[in-house]
């Protein structure tokens, strides 16, 4: 397909599918003369993604940029090519270490993890961003007087162990191993949201089974 017409599918203007082009966001087209280049699905599915990154999820272009770098990571295998795009999404604030909260979620966190046999986080806990806004989370509610411990954390982390398994059941519908990442970041970004709205929604279901409407 020509410029024009990628556009018109993908609901970005042509100015901004050049912007993404000169910025690297978005692989050249197949050049067919000196001034007209043709592009394909794969175009088309990763324009979706820079979307959803920038447009949805608020991504700097610099970090989308880095974002689709590990995406497209050939020699990477899954599960490292797609820790490596999660963690490079935006993350939450760094703990401050000098905060004795931090330290009582890190041992919460700990306490967790091990309880629920979650191993490879354990592991990657130093490096891991989305380990930190974990801590941080947790952090915040200690320091405002909530009880906040690996016992209540737990049936929600397996609530979130289903939510997984289902994201990745997602992704292996998908053919080509560059697109299985690139929906699973997809929905990274997209699924989030909609998780929080359904989660407000049961809450405003049960509390009207148990307590009535008045």
């Amino acid at each position: 397909m020509r410029l024009s017409e990628l556009s018109e599918r993908s609901g970005v203007s042509t100015a901004t599918i050049k912007y993404y082009l000169r910025e690297g966001l978005l692989a050249p087209g197949r050049q067919v003369n000196t001034t007209t280049a043709e592009y394909d699905e794969s175009h088309l599915r990763r324009l979706r993604l820079v979307r959803a990154l920038i447009q949805v999820g608020g991504v700097p272009v610099a970090t989308a940029k880095e974002v689709l770098s590990h995406v497209g990571d050939e020699s990477l295998g899954r599960t490292i090519r797609l820790g490596a795009a999660l963690w490079a999404l935006p993350q939450g604030p760094e703990p401050d270490e000098e905060d004795p909260a931090v330290a009582a979620a890190r041992r919460e966190v700990d306490t967790l993890l091990r309880g629920l046999g979650w191993e490879t986080a354990r592991e990657l806990a130093p490096l891991s961003p989305v380990h930190r806004s974990l801590v941080v989370a947790v952090a915040t509610l200690i320091r405002l007087g909530y009880r906040w411990d690996a016992e209540l954390m737990a049936p929600y982390a397996e609530l979130m162990r289903q939510v997984a398994q289902r994201d990745l059941d997602f992704m292996e519908t998908h053919t080509s191993e560059e697109e299985k990442v690139e929906t699973a970041v997809a929905a990274a970004v997209l699924f989030e949201p909609v998780l929080r709205a359904l989660h407000r929604l049961a809450q405003e279901e049960e509390s009207a089974r148990r307590y009535g409407l008045e």
